[in-house]
């Protein structure tokens, strides 16, 4: 399928070519480039929500009981879940996420599994490709669920209308999400596995703790759920739907998307610079270079320069 096929078929809703749409945006490749220049102007109207967490607080129970209630008010739903790589396969090593399985047959679901590739903002370069797609292809909501690499979870903001934190009690989490500036992205905090001894004290500590994060008016609420039993979703997700009401009536949603895109701009840059760095340094290049450094022949500095193509710095 060439890509002008993959992009009306995505406009379409087939499936086929929405998955095909994705793995040609991961690839980074001028076929991805191209199926997300025709795509881009057609997404905008999907309400894009993350969510985001350590590991085993539960995200992915939280996400399929979410997508289950929006199936029950009949909004179609798109989840991209960024997992860990695998060493051996550099695939996702979590594949479709086990909670969410019970969505697979779903029309009104789609469901795609992305490796991180060893990429620190939470998020798998591609992300922002793959649910613009999904927005394009006509899904009501599109939810992104981070890898879970703590202090890293930064990006998820650039990229979605609304952030959900999800924490547990037991776990040391808050003081975590303190220390690593983490409670500065959520505009929901939900304390997940509510049934645990010490999920009241950390809600408390949490709200304590979002005194002294500068607001725009907007204080996360914190919302205890039990995801497991679909215990509190309803207000979890009463509280995102609260916030993209606030972001609209206070006017700052496109200030909010004028920064995120900055950021995002800003990242796909250094990731592409990198992407260039690592093919123009090849192995042979870098042993040479290495051992003139060793020898003391260069400097590391003027070595980076070598690689760089840049010429070294001129005195006075």
């Amino acid at each position: 399928m060439t890509p002008a096929e993959v992009a009306n078929g995505v406009l379409a809703g087939r499936r086929r070519a929405i998955g095909r749409a994705i793995s040609m945006a991961e690839s980074l490749g001028p076929e991805g480039r191209e199926v997300m220049r025709l795509l881009h102007p057609r997404a905008g109207t999907a309400m894009r929500v993350g969510i985001t967490g350590s590991p085993g607080a539960g995200k992915s129970t939280l996400s399929a009981a979410i997508v289950r209630l929006l199936r029950e008010r009949g909004l179609t739903v798109a989840i991209v879940s960024v997992d860990p790589t695998s060493p051996f396969t550099r695939g996702a090593v979590l594949g479709d996420r086990i909670r969410l399985g019970d969505h697979f047959l779903d029309e009104g679901v789609f469901i795609r599994s992305m490796a991180s590739r060893g990429h620190l903002g939470g998020l798998a370069e591609a992300t922002g490709d793959a649910m613009t797609i999904l927005d394009a292809a006509g899904f009501d909501v599109v939810i992104v669920e981070t890898v879970g690499a703590g202090q890293n979870e930064v990006e998820v903001q650039a990229l979605t209308h609304t952030v959900v934190l999800v924490l547990m009690p037991g776990s040391g989490d808050a003081i975590q999400a303190i220390k690593a500036g983490v409670m500065e992205i959520p505009d929901v905090i939900v304390i997940n596995k509510r049934d645990r001894p010490g999920a009241d004290v950390l809600a408390g500590e949490v709200e304590s703790a979002l005194t002294l994060v500068p607001t725009d008016g907007w204080l996360p609420p914190v919302v205890l759920t039990q995801a497991l039993d679909e215990q509190g979703v309803d207000d979890a997700w009463g509280a995102v739907e609260r916030h993209r009401a606030n972001l609209a009536a206070s006017g700052l949603a496109n200030a909010r998307a004028r920064d995120g895109m900055r950021r995002n701009l800003r990242s796909l840059a250094l990731e592409r610079l990198a992407r260039d760095l690592v093919e123009r340094a090849d192995d042979a290049a870098l042993d040479a270079l290495a051992s003139r450094v060793i020898a003391r022949e260069i400097d590391p500095a003027t070595a980076v320069d070598s690689i760089l193509g840049t010429p070294p710095p001129q005195e006075g």
